[in-house]
């Protein structure tokens, strides 16, 4: 009997469906000798700290650190049921296919299920790109022999392991070490989660502890032949910042009344320079979320899940979970039924498909940069866009979008740069003349997404001009500006921040390990670790940005800088890589996680955290600060000589009288 372990119910019954196998059952398709079954995510989970011994759940620092000599999972309790089910067909099947989501979890999921179960048959990889028909027969004809993906289940088994030591360890950690000095909350650390959060406290700070400066600006307004145009005054050197913005307000002003005093500006310059944009790749998961987030206000779980969607539910587009935006050379060969697919699907785009160049290769196509995954695109066959909610529809036409474009020339304009001469001073003007819209045709977008005055001229099309040609000056307006902070983070901006990470790395000797391309998490784990910081409370969500919470400035000040460092992080995914492609073990990468962590914990054992704990209101016994404790019936304000006075006053009550509260979630310690 054969078996396909599948990840999800939904992708069992397509997978059935091609196979012949109608029959449905508990848990299960059955047909022909062959039977389709699925593990709803996770069936199994690392076993707690308690499960290895009895003395792990009262936590304490004698304890401390918990590495296990065997490593073991059990069936989770929610699903045990369908565990079931899957252990009894893997004790008949005479050979399995495994045909979990093709990345790194999806091995994880199936293989520790497997190794549980006690399955020892021959094994085959089912690699799918997406859920219509067509694409699983064509992964039907070609499956993998099991050698070929083992290496992603290492790779998973190592990151699993190293998120329960040091989630396990040193949440348990700090948390006690936070209790000794008073504060009363959970410290969760995460291999990922922590560094995520650090990137956010830190950008906060840099808002918190921004100094604004003030500038001044001069803006002219121009005219030749009709036609009006804006430029922009000069400085002179030693009045600017480096960013080339004038401090001296007095400069300025003089600068101001010696135009104002004239007629007319003389061209000195005139630069032209015919620019050509290629088109942007096909989406991989995290510029999905980036453009998502920026376009269309959408979290970052949100854009997954609807990217799922599409790919499960509508069979629209390819598996999402793809940290590559380019596509294998092969795949040429199917432009033309995913066209006449995208055609059938909604006929309104014949106009922009008849200027589509089907033999057109971009640099998309190319084998060399793809990985596991290719970019994000439409399917070979037609989906239904009236069964897509609003958002699912939007995020559809930005997917096909961004492939229609690999098939439009090269966006093209000319930028032309002014110098003007104008009683001493010098004004510059910028401007942008299209002159083949190319791939901006697919994106239907033509004009830049900021408003500002600086974009404004950018996009200005001045009127033909040469050396000493003589413009008339109409309005002139001095403007008093600040410097602006760093903006706080999107969802979206987060997850290119956590991509590119090695970028933010200050340390010399850290940042010439990392590859420019590393990043901290992976495409299938950064919205759910936003997600789960969000849950936490350590994160919150103000409008489109992410701030920092109290607890979360608490937590990144209490733990050692190399746990929060994002750089430590994406020296730990290296190594995960490495595993994946064979140049590391599974067995040294976790030796090395689970000797660190006792590093840690014999250092910080005996230390003392700083940690700011508010103050409450007055002691109603002493006058003294109160401090928030949490008794049997929850948290209340309790004086900070306890127990030598035993003053007390209520929650709500010391929140009228204007105390300060601070409180942390208690999540699970084991963390991304």
């Amino acid at each position: 009997m054969r078996v396909f372990l599948c990840e999800k119910p939904s992708q069992g019954k397509d997978i059935a469906r091609v196979l012949g196998a109608g029959e449905r059952g508990t848990g299960c398709y059955s047909g022909s000798g062959t039977i389709v079954t699925w593990c709803i995510g996770h069936l199994v989970e690392a076993v707690p700290p308690e499960g290895y011994g009895e003395q792990y759940k009262r936590w304490t620092l004698e304890h401390l650190p918990i590495i296990p000599k065997r490593w073991r999972v059990e069936p989770k309790t929610a699903t045990a049921a369908q565990f079931k089910i899957v252990k009894q067909l893997l004790a008949h099947a005479s050979e399995l296919v495994i045909a979990t989501d093709a990345d790194r979890e999806g091995e994880l999921i199936a293989r520790e299920l497997i190794d549980l179960c006690g399955y020892r048959g021959p094994i085959q990889r089912l690699w799918l790109s997406a859920l219509n028909d067509a694409s699983i027969r064509t992964a039907l004809g070609a499956l993998k022999p099991s050698a070929e993906t083992l290496p992603l289940y290492y790779s998973a088994l190592a990151r699993s392991r190293a998120d329960w030591l040091i989630g396990m360890n040193l949440s348990r950690l700090f948390t006690l070490l936070g209790r000794q000095g008073g504060y009363d909350g959970v410290l969760s650390v995460g291999r990922v989660q922590t560094p995520t959060l650090a990137l956010v406290v830190f950008r906060d700070r840099e808002i918190a502890c921004f100094i604004s400066v003030p500038y001044w600006a001069v803006e002219v307004s121009l005219s030749q032949a009709g036609q009006f145009f804006t430029a922009s005054w000069i400085p002179p050197d030693g009045t600017t910042d480096a960013s080339g913005r004038c401090l001296q307000q007095a400069v300025a002003q003089q600068a101001l009344d010696r135009i104002r005093a004239t007629r007319e500006a003389q061209v000195m310059s005139v630069d032209t320079e015919r620019v050509r944009e290629a088109p942007p790749l096909p989406f991989d998961l995290g510029t999905l979320q980036e453009v998502c987030s920026r376009q269309l206000g959408l979290d970052v779980q949100e854009t997954l899940d609807i990217a799922q969607s599409l790919y499960e539910t509508h069979k629209a587009t390819t598996y999402p979970r793809s940290d590559s935006g380019y596509l294998p050379e092969n795949m040429l060969a199917e432009v033309p039924a995913v066209l006449d697919a995208l055609v059938a699907t909604d006929p309104g785009l014949r106009p922009l498909l008849a200027q589509l160049d089907r033999a057109q290769r971009s640099r998309a196509w190319n084998d060399s940069k793809v990985t596991a995954h290719h970019g994000i695109i439409p399917t070979l066959e037609p989906a239904k866009l009236a069964a897509m909610s609003e958002k699912e529809l939007a995020v559809y036409r930005l997917i096909r979008a961004h492939y229609l474009a690999q098939f439009l020339p090269h966006h093209e304009f000319d930028r032309t740069v002014a110098l003007f001469t104008c009683n001493g001073q010098t004004l510059q003007a910028t401007g942008k003349l299209v002159v083949v819209p190319g791939w901006h045709l697919a994106l239907g977008h033509s004009t830049p997404e900021t408003g500002d005055d600086e974009s404004a001229q950018r996009s200005q099309i001045l009127p033909p001009l040469a050396n000493g040609t003589h413009c008339n000056i109409g309005q002139v307006e001095l403007k008093a500006l600040k410097t602006l902070p760093p903006r706080p983070y999107t969802q979206g901006e987060l997850i290119k921040a956590m991509k590119g990470v090695a970028k933010l790395v200050s340390d010399p000797r850290l940042k010439q390990k990392l590859k420019d391309t590393t990043g901290i998490g992976t495409e299938a784990t950064r919205a759910s670790i936003i997600k789960g910081l969000l849950d936490r409370g350590y994160l919150l969500k103000k409008g489109r940005a992410v701030r920092a919470s109290e607890p979360a400035f608490t937590l990144i000040d209490a733990v050692p800088a190399a746990i929060a460092d994002p750089g430590t992080t994406a020296i730990w995914e290296q190594a995960l890589d490495m595993i994946e492609v064979g140049q590391m073990t599974l067995d040294a990468f976790v030796d090395k996680q689970s000797a660190w962590v006792a590093q840690l914990v014999q250092q910080y054992r005996g230390t003392t955290l700083s940690i700011r704990l508010p103050d409450g209101p007055a002691c109603p016994l002493c006058g003294n600060v109160t401090r928030q404790r949490k008794g049997k019936t929850g948290p209340f304000w309790s004086c900070s000589r306890y127990p030598d006075c035993k003053g007390a006053v209520p929650i709500q009550t010391g929140r009228q009288a204007g105390g300060k509260r601070r409180s942390v979630s208690k999540p699970s310690p084991q963390s991304k």
